[in-house]
């Protein structure tokens, strides 16, 4: 299987290692070793006056020459957390997790080629879809735009379905549509060498889509095939192609003002803008810092702070500088001991998956400091994908400065459900005294 092949290529040990540790404080969690299992839905709590420690090892550090960030404990931060397995699904145990994806309290979870959605509430299973479709491959890449559904596969596609309710999806349309290849088909300009003695349209993409992106009514693909591809989504038409990078293009990531990051196995990131009058993206700089290939991208809330997360086990924060037109490398979070292979970015909090099959939770503070909260273990196998959503019922006069619920999904064929709050010290302790 490819993704196996890949996995030890990102797991080998091949990359430049400097050896260091650090230890940080944390809450002491009360915690049952039956809580990580399939079956369980028990839950955990922080205790404020006793503590434990977090020991993020450092020991295959890599990327010597750029500083370490987090350097924080919760206590600096003036916060306590809380998290917890409430509960574990298994789609199907003998197919990797591939992909996942929340969007209107729905959990959208891809096992290999089939896509099953379940409640995020109760994680009942509410419908299965693409479950014929065994010759698209494994699903890559969910995301979402106005009514539609886009999933990426293995066979170079990007299916679009329609949600008819929360128990039924319709494909629509797979892009690039019949249409779009009509109105391009007969003239040679339209055609691309792919590969020896292979020409294709330069719409279609020539290997596995790795990965989506929709912001302001415009989508963007990126394979294997090393492009770039942009569509508009109210007509689904293909709008560019863009030969982005030397070796297989992983992810893409886009801000609000239509800035576009891809990240390569070629170990550079790539940054993308069309000027203002212009109708193509230009490249606006190349990032350069990780040492082997870079698997996930992911951009803070407004945009002005991108992470970057790759097989030489360091996720890598990049910030505008004023004097810069693109991002400049500020420092790393190291702690995984293996390839990282997942980033998402919820409310002010970082979550990362990795091969080293732990998920960690990390918090920016002051100064660009980072502080690593806690490290959710409990899969068999690498995690490879996550989604998290912030939760907004919770009791506005109590402490909890903010709860998430994050899904992990992983190569073991199964999901975790995870709760995880932060506490506010002060409020916690104006509570104690009230």
């Amino acid at each position: 299987m490819r993704i196996q092949s890949w996995l030890e290529t990102c797991s080998s040990a091949n990359c430049a290692t400097a050896t260091h540790q650090s230890t940080i404080s944390l809450p002491k969690f009360r915690s049952d070793h039956k809580q990580h299992h399939a079956s369980d839905s028990s839950t955990s709590s922080s205790s404020a006056s006793s503590t434990t420690t977090l020991h993020s090892n450092l020991s295959i550090q890599t990327l010597p020459s750029v500083p370490s960030l987090q350097k924080l404990s919760p206590q600096t931060l003036n916060f306590s957390i809380s998290y917890h397995c409430i509960a574990s699904l298994t789609p199907n145990p003998s197919r990797p997790v591939t992909s996942l994806s929340v969007h209107n309290n729905l959990l959208y979870a891809a096992t290999d080629h089939e896509i099953n959605v379940y409640d995020r509430h109760t994680c009942n299973n509410l419908n299965s879809f693409n479950t014929q479709s065994t010759s698209s491959g494994s699903t890559k890449a969910i995301t979402f735009s106005k009514s539609m559904i886009f999933t990426t596969h293995q066979d170079c596609k990007i299916r679009v379905w329609q949600p008819l309710n929360k128990h039924h999806h319709r494909m629509l349309t797979t892009l690039p549509t019949v249409n779009d290849r009509l109105r391009r088909f007969l003239l040679p300009k339209n055609y691309v060498t792919v590969r020896r003695h292979e020409r294709r349209l330069w719409i279609e993409h020539a290997d596995a889509v790795t990965g989506l992106a929709v912001s302001n009514g415009v989508m963007y693909s990126v394979s294997w095939d090393k492009t770039l591809k942009i569509w508009r989504v109210s007509d689904l038409r293909c709008l560019e192609s863009v030969k982005a990078h030397e070796d297989a293009v992983n992810a893409v990531a886009v801000s609000n003002d239509g800035t576009v990051y891809t990240g390569s196995a070629d170990r550079r990131i790539r940054v993308w803008a069309k000027p203002v009058g212009e109708k193509r993206h230009v490249l606006v700089a190349t990032l350069e810092k990780h040492k082997s290939a870079v698997n996930a991208l992911a951009l803070n809330d407004d945009g002005s702070v991108l992470f970057s997360g790759a097989c030489d086990r360091s996720i890598l924060v990049w910030e505008r500088e004023d004097s810069a037109n693109h991002m400049v490398v500020s420092g790393a979070l190291r702690g995984h001991e293996k390839a990282i292979l997942c980033l998402i970015n919820v409310s002010d909090l970082l979550l990362s998956g990795s091969a080293d099959r732990t998920v960690r939770i990390w918090k920016r503070a002051y100064d660009g400091q980072f502080c690593c909260l806690g490290v959710l273990a409990g899969h068999r196998k690498p995690v490879k994908s996550l989604a998290a959503i912030t939760e907004t019922e919770y009791d506005q006069n109590s402490s909890a400065n903010g709860a998430v619920s994050v899904f992990s999904g992983s190569l073991d064929g199964e999901i975790k459900v995870w709760q995880v709050a932060l506490t506010s010290l002060s409020a916690q302790d104006r509570g104690l005294n009230s």
